[in-house]
């Protein structure tokens, strides 16, 4: 499986940059879609996914494989403050996410296995066992 660096939409790349530029994150609400950090590294008999999850119950991710691709959905939600507090800063994300990952035809999609502990969650890919080809006589 070849290395893929994510690089996120160009809007949303835009968006970032002009949040930046204005001082979006004083006050406020950063609220809407984002999108988990992953690494992805492949093993001897398979693949791994490695996604950055802070603040959100690794039980309450969706993971659905259909059709070779792999989909990762779920929802990291705000803190609630006390009554009457007033928030002076707000730079941590939250909202729904989801990625997708096309996987390669040597992914196991049957024993794919998942864990979360310290805010990453871990996909464990296993490799089909590798089948010889063989040659067929044409009678």
């Amino acid at each position: 499986m070849a290395i893929v660096h994510y690089r996120a939409s160009l809007p949303a790349q835009l968006q970032g940059e002009i949040g930046r530029l204005f001082g979006a994150s004083q006050g406020g609400s950063a609220s809407g879609q984002w999108s988990p950090r992953v690494d992805i590294h492949e093993e001897a008999g398979r693949f791994v996914i490695l996604a950055d999850i802070p603040g959100v119950d690794p039980q309450s991710i969706e993971i659905q494989m259909d059709k070779g691709v792999l989909s990762l959905k779920g929802e990291r939600t705000a803190e609630a403050f006390a009554e009457g507090g007033q928030q002076t800063r707000s730079e941590r994300v939250h909202g729904g996410f989801e990625r997708r990952f096309a996987l390669p035809d040597s992914a196991d999609a049957d024993a794919i296995t998942a864990s979360g502990r310290h805010g990453v969650l871990r996909i464990d890919i296993p490799k089909r066992a590798d089948v010889a080809p063989r040659r067929i006589q044409v009678q």
